[in-house]
């Protein structure tokens, strides 16, 4: 994955994130976590919320995966 990032998702919780990036990994993209949270340990500081980062290349398919099967 490149320096530059682009948020794909914004998740209550590190595991929920853990979830999304599982996903997206299996889909063959490169997907990280990120949150102000010490590694997880205190997961009280997650106010903001969890991201989920993936390259600018790869955010229209990982929003599309995301986003589910079309109805």
């Amino acid at each position: 994955m490149t320096n530059q990032t682009v948020p794909v998702a914004s998740v209550s919780s590190r595991a929920e994130a853990d979830i999304v990036t599982g996903l997206l990994q299996s889909e063959g993209i490169d997907a990280r976590v990120t949150a102000d949270d010490a590694g997880g340990a205190l997961g009280s500081l997650q106010l903001e919320g969890v991201q989920v980062l993936v390259a600018p290349d790869d955010a229209a398919r990982a929003r599309q995966i995301l986003a589910g099967p079309p109805s």
